[in-house]
């Protein structure tokens, strides 16, 4: 295990950085996150990350790639759900890096 420090208070990651405990999520962890993932949160990131959350939160689970593109397709407009668009907001793969930043679990079946 490891930590992360945001804003003077420690936070504890698992050996890929990836939260430990999902109440420790807020904003401030996520744009610390995106930082480390080289990503510069818009608009546009903070509607998958919060979709994610809201996903998870009904679901109890992250979704795949697959999952994700078809349901973000179904919510935010087919336009947003492609992977094209996803693999542009978060280049090394929308399950991972989102869902990292998210505050979530890394998805089953993400290498």
């Amino acid at each position: 295990m490891a930590n992360i420090e945001v804003g003077g208070k420690s936070y504890e990651t698992d050996e890929e950085g990836y939260l430990v405990n999902l109440s420790d999520w807020n904003t401030d962890v996520a744009n610390f996150m995106a930082q480390t993932e080289n990503i510069t949160m818009t608009d546009q990131h903070w509607e998958v990350v919060n979709f994610l959350r809201e996903y998870f939160d009904e679901y109890q689970i992250a979704p795949a790639v697959r999952v994700l593109t078809k349901a973000i397709g179904k919510k935010l407009g087919a336009e947003k759900g492609t992977s094209e668009y996803l693999y542009g907001l978060f280049p090394y793969g929308p399950g991972k890096q989102a869902c990292k930043i998210a505050g979530l679990p890394k998805p089953t079946g993400c290498i």
